[in-house]
């Protein structure tokens, strides 16, 4: 199969950003995918810079021959892997090292992303990625990311403050800075970048300075973003769709996130020491219609072109 060439001449023009400072912004994105999505994909490479980091979403009832059998195509195929790791979904720490055994042994996975997972109850003794952290067993990892709420977690702070959320973001800064692990950010996907600045600068002005990688919902019909949003908790920023929805000649066309990223590119622009390092993708609409638009939008992986 012949690959794509993936670098573009003329970046797509955008509100509130320029075509270059767009560009620079989506430089070394990533994106999301599951094993059944995964598997409907015949060749990554035909869709994805080579490079590109591409988690791995563990949901609740995947076994994890499944996520490490998807973890070893990837890795073949020339991604960097980074798998979900979901405290509330696994039993115990024998558990937990048998998965990184499996990672590490079958797939060459160096890179994980450590949540709490959206089930309510544990299964077994972990219940937070702080837990996961501690157990000393992802020492060997070259990079560990863990989640960022720009809008708050109901689940985390019932009482809609966000106390237990930046206590442990101090947590994950402390033992970043006690253990000299490379870590980062990922965030829950939003819709204003208003909000996503003066949580970022308020992070920093709080010593917190782990890098954050924005999530992102990639264009996808409006009925299904509404749904994912309010699935996934989204915050305030919802209203930007439910303000699209309520024009009619809008309702059937696909959302695309020009303007958020625009706006966030501009800020990054004016402020090198931003503290958004990468955008991150959550390919709602589908994967190929997400790397698609990331392409055409100037996106390409980490790795320099001078290496490919």
């Amino acid at each position: 199969m012949a690959l794509l060439n993936f670098r573009r001449s003329e970046p797509a023009k955008h509100e509130g950003g320029t075509p270059a400072e767009v560009e620079a912004f989506l430089k070394g994105f990533s994106i999301e995918v599951m094993p059944r999505t995964a598997e409907k994909i015949e060749d990554f490479r035909a869709l994805l810079p080579r490079g590109t980091r591409v988690y791995i979403a563990h949901i609740d009832g995947t076994p994890i021959e499944d996520m490490v059998a998807t973890a070893k195509r990837l890795n073949a195929e020339g991604f960097a892997v980074m798998p979900h790791f979901p405290a509330r979904i696994i039993k115990d720490r024998a558990t937990l090292a048998d998965w990184i055994a499996r990672y590490r042994g079958e797939a060459d996975v160096r890179q994980a992303l450590l949540l709490a997972g959206g089930v309510p109850q544990p299964v077994g003794e972990f219940h937070t990625s702080m837990q996961l952290l501690d157990s000393g067993l992802f020492g060997d990892f070259d990079r560990l990311h863990v989640a960022g709420h720009p809008e708050g977690n109901r689940d985390i702070d019932p009482d809609g403050s966000d106390r237990n959320v930046m206590e442990a973001l101090r947590w994950k800064q402390a033992f970043a800075e006690r253990t000299g692990a490379t870590m980062a950010l990922a965030t829950q996907f939003c819709f204003e970048a208003g909000p996503v600045i003066a949580w970022a600068d308020r992070l920093k002005a709080e010593g917190i300075d782990l890098p954050i990688h924005i999530g992102v919902a990639g264009p996808a019909k409006l009925q299904t973003l509404l749904k994912f949003a309010i699935a996934c908790g989204v915050g305030p920023s919802l209203r930007v769709l439910q303000k699209r929805a309520k024009d009619v000649t809008k309702l059937l066309l696909p959302f695309e996130p020009d303007e958020f990223i625009a706006e966030l590119a501009a800020h990054k622009a004016a402020h090198p020491d931003f503290g958004i390092e990468a955008v991150h993708f959550f390919p709602l609409g589908g994967i190929k219609t997400n790397a698609t638009w990331a392409i055409e939008h100037g996106g390409t992986s980490a790795i320099p072109a001078a290496q490919e």
